[in-house]
């Protein structure tokens, strides 16, 4: 039996880069399919994507098996898939359930507690209500990553949970990316922007960012 993978991504989607980070760490190859979330009212609203995901969002991680194609939507539960699957390779979850419960708060500060407020459709409305979507991303960027710090600095060893990267660290790096695109001074946070540089520094996770990607744009 042959698995391959394919990642249908968007190069600046935060939630697309947890999972390029996810592969990384795990030393697996995958094939970049890019969807251009912004161009002619995104690809990911045509029926053809729509059809795969009905919530019309990146990540979309297809699994490839003897030629037949699964798909799988959302960030974290691609994460654990792959953990769960490919066991062999480094593990993303910690085998201690106290700890590895931690690693998912840590990861759901960030997946359900400030990426969903800074998503395209919600500054949309944001701003269609008059209001200002910069400021608003920037509030709430800075409201959990305050938590964050603080949750950080009781747990993190080399990274945000003890001495291994994890689920959680590959939620952090998009989201110190993403708060700076708003503008927000992330020094006030010393703790993750520690752990961001100790998991730039393992191999291929450079190779992740944004800027690095085929589909990226200047």
């Amino acid at each position: 039996m042959t698995t391959t993978y394919r990642l249908h991504n968007y190069w600046r989607s935060s939630a697309s880069w947890r999972v390029r980070i996810a592969f990384a760490l795990k030393g697996l190859a995958y094939e970049y399919v890019a969807v251009n979330i912004l161009k002619d009212g995104g690809e990911q609203n045509r029926p053809t994507f729509r059809a795969l995901n009905p919530q019309t969002q990146v990540p979309l991680l297809e699994v490839v098996t003897d030629g037949a194609s699964r798909f799988l939507a959302q960030s974290l539960p691609i994460l654990e898939f792959l953990d769960e699957t490919r066991p062999e390779t480094t593990p993303l979850l910690p085998a201690d359930p106290y700890v590895r419960a931690r690693v998912r708060q840590l990861a759901e500060a960030v997946n359900s507690g400030i990426q969903p407020l800074q998503n395209l459709p919600i500054l949309a409305e944001v701003e269609r209500l008059g209001g200002d979507k910069l400021a608003w991303a920037r509030k709430w960027n800075e409201r959990g990553l305050v938590a964050l710090e603080a949750l950080a600095a009781e747990s993190a060893g080399r990274f945000l949970v003890g001495d291994t990267p994890s689920l959680a660290d590959a939620c952090l790096l998009p989201q110190l990316y993403s708060a700076r695109r708003f503008s927000l001074e992330t020094a006030a946070f010393p703790t993750l922007e520690r752990v961001e540089a100790a998991c730039y520094a393992l191999p291929g996770l450079d190779a992740t960012r944004p800027e690095r990607q085929p589909d990226a744009v200047a």
